[in-house]
């Protein structure tokens, strides 16, 4: 292969739902382009997508796959992103390491929700769109109303440039309203016939014609200008107005295939070539710094890492993007991230489960390599002098969570090995050994995906595992004032131990003004503020520790021992054992002995005191809560709503936004753990959601109850 500089390369993604064939279209691109010499199929399991055993058993993508493809002078850089959800991790780091998206819909379903999801990251990232209608020779297919969804739910930027005569098994034709040409495929597809239009679609063509004339003329004044001159633009015109459209996402345009058959696959690899931009005309990537990089293939060398797979007889293999200067096989880095060295041993092309071996590549291009020490997902290195550091992909939040073993607690530590090897394969697992939970947790997209995790450690690494419910995170606070006191005496012979506490604990809230005088059973304790220590707790929340002695009653020097001993409470609260927060303690009195007073006396003696104080002042259980949003189709969202509030949710608003209801919530993360399963169950999979933390608030007293019964059973049962 030879080498191709930024002028020449076109990074591109290829997004769509599931069963919207992007691997079937990834194959036929991939024999067109002469990189393979026989197709293979889904269903044979024999494509250059969808290689890994996972994915071969289930039919479906759980990796992205890079591959190019050498068309006109040109090399296509493609990452085929899986279409599931819960794999929604390809997609975004496809599109934050690639220029332009292509699509995919099945025209079976016209725009199904993975669609919608994928597109919203379109939006968000600015990348060009061109929508693929595929499968149009499916007995199903309707052309028509697949666009009739786009420009629905997209507008006048929908514009075709192709459309079939036919749909269902006769598809073997289309018309293309750029080149104003009919392609007809024999059975076998591939190379087609170029015929002129024929007079029963001559009207229609022309129409469709003017309508992408028009649109390519929007997007650049002197071709607005021309167009009023002339009356028509010829085809370069158009493809220059097509161009700057799909930069500044202005327009969308429309092409028909059936990847299965090998047509049309030609004509878009064609379009692709001439008319989506090169690396060299799109923005330049951002350092973490806020420095942009332009892609330069003389400026100092800088290696973006994006994806990392674990390969059988091979180890690990990374892809990166070439942000800047050109890379050679022995060249030397240092990994902005660790600060360790790492050399480029090998240099190789992807294609998909195949690698091509290359000399260099430059600024723009995308690679892989093997067997680097420390290299992760993210990382950057860096050729000499040069300090460039990116981390712009932003994985989407974890929605769903469970509690991981292994069956055999002796594999305990081989689990966690596997776990932290996946990770570094997909990001958007996040993996946590929970002390405070004491339980080892996988969270994920969906139900999907840890099914699929399951899958792969049973299968691959032969490691039986079980998920487990995950415990929640509670918090225990306070709800009124207290007062307690306690003495710690012990005498054993020789020097003894001895300290008295007396304190005041309540309620701790941000702002709230310094501590004056209490009253407890008629009883007024005025309170001499002379220092206020502030303790952020680890687990969220505050303790404030105040000291009010007065007269030397205890010895300042025993202070940090009574707020060692009030710690070790906070640590397992008296109701459940969980953590404590949000409490203010007044040490205000007590008593010391000149001989027999240390720090262990008054550890016990705070922990002691407070922890009577704690029971008395009516303490509550708080639970995490999270903020949730919906986006779900309009005929389903009374069906939600009402799951929803089966969930204990405080609806907080709604919104709409093209077709899709927004709706935004308060929920218990208790309610949340099988949420993704049921949201896909009501909606047909319809709908998505995200969800982020929002704050710990008290449970309901029948919740509370519950959680007090569940904790005593358990305490009965350890003991």
């Amino acid at each position: 292969m030879k080498v191709y500089q930024s002028n020449e390369i076109k990074n591109i993604s290829i997004l769509g739902s599931s069963g919207s064939g992007k691997t079937t279209l990834a194959e036929a691109m991939l024999y067109e382009g002469g990189v393979i010499k026989r197709r293979g199929s889904v269903d044979a399991k024999n494509t250059v997508s969808d290689y890994f055993p996972v994915e071969k058993e289930y039919g479906y993508s759980v990796f992205s796959t890079v591959f190019s493809v050498e068309w006109d002078g040109r090399k296509l850089n493609f990452i085929d992103s899986p279409g599931a959800d819960d794999f929604i991790g390809g997609a975004v780091s496809a599109l934050n390491v690639t220029d332009t998206a292509l699509m995919v819909l099945n025209a079976q379903y016209g725009i199904e929700v993975g669609t919608i999801n994928q597109f919203r990251y379109t939006e968000q990232f600015k990348k060009p769109v061109i929508f693929i209608v595929n499968q149009l020779d499916n007995e199903k297919a309707d052309y028509e109303l697949t666009m009739t969804g786009l420009t629905e739910r997209y507008g006048s930027k929908v514009v075709a440039v192709q459309y079939p005569v036919s749909c269902g098994a006769s598809f073997n034709a289309i018309v293309d309203v750029l080149k104003m040409k009919m392609y007809k495929w024999k059975p076998e597809g591939g190379v087609p016939d170029v015929l002129e239009i024929p007079a029963e679609e001559a009207e229609r063509a022309a129409a469709l014609h003017q309508a992408l004339v028009e649109s390519a003329a929007e997007n650049d004044e002197a071709l607005m200008e021309k167009f009023f001159d002339e009356g028509f633009l010829s085809e370069d015109d158009m493809r220059e107005g097509i161009r700057k459209g799909l930069l500044k996402r202005d327009m969308f345009p429309v092409f028909c295939v059936s990847a299965e058959k090998d047509m049309c696959v030609r004509r878009t690899l064609e379009f692709l070539g001439n008319i989506v931009p090169c690396v060299d005309k799109m923005p330049n990537l951002i350092t973490s710094d806020g420095e942009e990089v332009a892609p330069d293939a003389n400026g100092p060398t800088s290696l973006f890492f994006f994806k990392t797979t674990v390969e059988p007889h091979i180890g690990e293999v990374s892809y990166f993007k070439v942000v800047s200067g050109t890379v050679r096989e022995g060249d030397d880095f240092m990994n902005a991230d660790k600060g360790s060295k790492e050399r480029i041993a090998q240099l190789f092309s992807p294609a998909g489960q195949n690698r091509n071996k290359v000399e260099e590549m430059v600024a723009g291009d995308i690679g892989s390599t093997v067997k680097l020490k420390g290299v992760r997902t993210g990382n950057t290195l860096n050729s000499k002098d040069c300090t460039y550091k990116f981390d712009f992909i932003k994985y989407p939040n974890p929605k769903y969570r469970r509690a991981i073993k292994a069956k055999n607690d002796s594999d305990t530590e081989k689990l966690s090995e596997i776990l932290t090897r996946m990770k570094a394969e997909d990001p958007t697992w996040i993996v946590e050994q929970s002390s405070e939970l004491k339980q080892l947790i996988v969270s994920g997209q969906g139900e999907f995906h840890l099914r699929t995790l399951k899958w792969r450690i049973e299968n691959n690494d032969k490691l039986p595992i079980e998920f487990l419910e995950c415990k929640i995170p509670y918090r225990e606070t306070i709800t009124k004032q207290a007062r307690a006191d306690y003495r710690h005496k012990k005498q054993s012979g020789g020097s003894g131990q001895f300290g008295e506490v007396h304190l005041i604990i309540e309620p701790y809230y941000e702002g709230m003004p310094a501590p004056t005088t209490y009253k407890f059973n008629g009883q007024e304790f005025r309170m001499n503020v002379r220092d206020t220590q502030v303790v952020d707790l680890d687990w969220g929340g505050k303790v404030v520790f105040v000291n009010c002695i007065v007269g030397g009653a205890i010895d300042t020097r025993f202070l940090p021992a009574i707020l060692k001993g009030v710690m070790s409470c906070m640590e397992q609260g008296p109701l459940t054992g969980s953590y404590a927060r949000d409490v203010r303690i007044c040490v205000y009195d007590g008593k010391m002995h000149a001989v027999d007073s240390n720090e262990i006396s008054f550890m016990l003696a705070g922990r002691h005191a407070f922890s009577a104080a704690f029971k008395a002042s009516s303490p509550k259980i708080l639970e995490p809560v999270y903020d949730v949003s919906v986006a779900v189709p309009a005929d389903y969202l009374g069906d939600v709503m009402s799951d929803m509030q089966g969930r204990r949710a405080m609806i907080m608003g709604m919104s709409s936004e093209k077709g899709y209801e927004k709706l935004l919530a308060k929920v218990p993360l208790k309610e949340m753990s099988s949420y993704s399963t049921s949201l896909s169950s009501i909606t047909g999979g319809r709908a998505s959601f995200t969800m982020q933390f929002a704050s710990y608030e008290l449970v309901p007293s029948d919740v509370q109850d519950k959680l007090l019964k569940a904790y005593e059973a358990e305490q009965v049962e350890e003991s």
